[in-house]
């Protein structure tokens, strides 16, 4: 790939882009002088549905598209990363900023965060490891979006209170197990949006998760019967779990 280029894997689109039922790719913006960090970096980012743009230079990443993501290195050859992510904070201001650095130190953290980075990962990591950082800065950003000031998100017929911990269909609270809350949770801050097996045992259970593959339909299961609407939590055969229409 051509330092500067845009890369995307059309057919695809990232799980991260999508509002209400609604997808478009995300544009990432990846700030990183080395290209034998950056290469394998792409080849997972578009694999995902990313549209990746590459640049080597502070200089580059401030006169880039307006991205919705960014991931930034610090040490690039022009200018000092930290001020490369303070003027992309205010240039663009609801994009997304996750710092990847070797720079561990915890004066380095605390000046990239205070720069307006949305998170710090020290290199060396794996793959998995910032997928999910992109999920968690993601779903905050989302959440801020859908969820109203009291932590109450309202799907229509379907509610969900984030703050408490509760949940109602028309009205009558529903009362779910924590598991079964987190999963409703998921499925809900990205409705019509299909998210794969791994990454919910990733994000209810654990990333590490070696218990019985059964456990996620037991759950759906339950889930289905509590909510008394089988066609809110769709299985996807071989694919992942979304939620439906619930207006």
């Amino acid at each position: 790939m051509l330092v500067g280029a845009v890369r995307v894997a059309p057919a695809l689109r990232c799980r991260l882009g999508c509002r209400v039922g609604h997808c478009w790719p995300v544009r990432l913006l990846l700030v990183e002088d080395d290209e034998r960090i950056a290469g394998p970096l792409i080849d997972g980012l578009v694999s995902k549905g990313y549209i990746v743009q590459w640049v080597t230079d502070g200089e580059s990443a401030l006169r880039s598209l307006e991205p919705e993501l960014v991931l930034l290195d610090l040490g690039l050859p022009d200018l000092d990363g930290i001020e490369v992510c303070r003027r992309l904070r205010h240039q663009v201001p609801l994009a997304s900023i996750i710092v990847i650095t070797a720079r561990g130190k915890e004066d380095d953290r605390v000046a990239g965060l205070d720069a307006g980075a949305d998170d710090y990962v020290v290199k060396p990591f794996g793959f998995r490891e910032l997928e999910a950082r992109i999920r968690a800065v993601s779903r905050r950003t989302q959440l801020s979006v859908m969820v109203n000031a009291d932590g109450v998100q309202d799907l229509g017929r379907l509610v969900i209170d984030r703050r408490r911990h509760r949940v109602s269909v028309d009205g009558a609270e529903v009362s779910l197990t924590p598991k079964e809350f987190d999963l409703l949770s998921l499925l809900a801050e990205e409705p019509g949006t299909t998210i794969d097996r791994q990454t919910v045992f990733d994000e209810v259970w654990d990333p590490h998760w070696y218990g019985p593959t059964k456990t996620l339909e037991v759950h759906v299961a339950s889930l289905r019967r509590k909510l008394g609407q089988r066609d809110w939590v769709e299985t996807l055969r071989g694919v992942g779990l979304r939620l439906g229409r619930t207006d």
